[in-house]
């Protein structure tokens, strides 16, 4: 499968632009599917296998890296905003707090992006904050949202139930930046286990394969601060939902523990004729055994688009 890679210039948002990198795959002239990743995630957890099997039923993907993270542009030196705890008990009852930028400044990188490749219109499918950034994409910019999948999400509205402690301190704490090579990787691992779906468990052997790959592409733990100030910055979603035109599907593990599924609930209840889908054994990942599933219920999304 050919790979089309560059990078678009956002302007606004650093003096000279921000820098999002992207890859492109499938036939241009296909529908596009614009695939959106989660907290302090890089464009490769969207697998290539994954990938083309979007691009084998005759679709364009187009995945990216996020600010700060990847190989997208990183805004050293900029504090998260705000006192960890404070911040938190407002996101608990869905109020916004301090951050350096948004999930709202998020959906419009999505947007700047779109505008470089000269695509009007197309499918959004974001997973974990990436479902949140979808979200707010396809309420701000409702024209060009032709579907949307939602994957182990939530739209931080009031009183939800809030992660596991162990999930959540998994994610957001971790070696020092400067750790060696093998404590970080180490560290990655461990996360996976914690995170990941119990009913599809994945080897040893491939999770330390993906845990190296990401950390020779690109390490670099201080944007996972700056992406979750942007989620507790943004406060419930629940506006943008009920400003959702766009046929829509939430897919959801029901042993998710970092997103609860009560999160992907809140969602679907949320915007107007959405359909839900949990999924027995699935967690925080994409198993390699469920990718046929998954696909099939955004193709069948996909074709609810008149």
């Amino acid at each position: 499968m050919e790979i089309r890679t560059g990078t678009a210039t956002i302007p606004g948002q650093q003096q000279d632009g921000l820098e999002i990198y992207y890859e492109d795959m499938g036939n241009p002239g296909d529908p596009p599917v614009l695939l959106v990743m989660g907290l302090g995630a890089q464009l490769l957890l969207w697998r290539n296998g994954f990938c083309e099997k979007l691009v084998d039923q005759g679709y364009r993907v187009i995945r990216y890296d996020n600010r700060d993270v990847g190989l997208s542009s990183k805004l050293h030196g900029q504090r998260a905003g705000g006192a960890l705890v404070p911040n938190l008990v407002r996101s608990f009852v869905g109020r916004r707090s301090p951050s350096v930028y948004t999930l709202e400044d998020m959906a419009d990188d999505a947007a700047g992006l779109l505008d470089h490749l000269e695509i009007d219109r197309t499918h959004v499918v974001g997973a974990s904050m990436g479902g949140m950034i979808a979200q707010i994409f396809a309420a701000r910019h409702s024209r060009r949202t032709n579907a949307l999948g939602i994957i182990f999400s939530s739209n931080n509205s009031a009183f939800l139930p809030p992660p596991a402690p162990r999930a959540l301190l998994s994610l957001i704490t971790g070696p020092a930046p400067d750790s060696p090579r093998e404590v970080i990787i180490e560290n990655s691992i461990r996360v996976g286990k914690i995170i990941g779906s119990p009913g599809y468990p994945v080897s040893e052997e491939q999770a330390r394969a993906d845990a190296i790959e990401a950390y020779e592409r690109a390490h670099y733990p201080q944007g996972i601060a700056r992406h979750f100030g942007a989620v507790l910055g943004s406060g419930s979603l629940k506006r943008y939902d009920r400003q959702i035109s766009a046929p829509t599907v939430v897919i959801h593990g029901r042993a998710d523990k970092l997103m609860r599924p009560a999160g992907g609930r809140s969602i679907a209840s949320a915007i107007p004729d959405a359909r839900l889908v949990l999924i027995d054994g699935m967690a925080h990942d994409l198993p390699e055994a469920l990718w046929d599933d998954i696909v099939g219920e955004l193709k069948t999304t996909f074709a609810e688009v008149n």
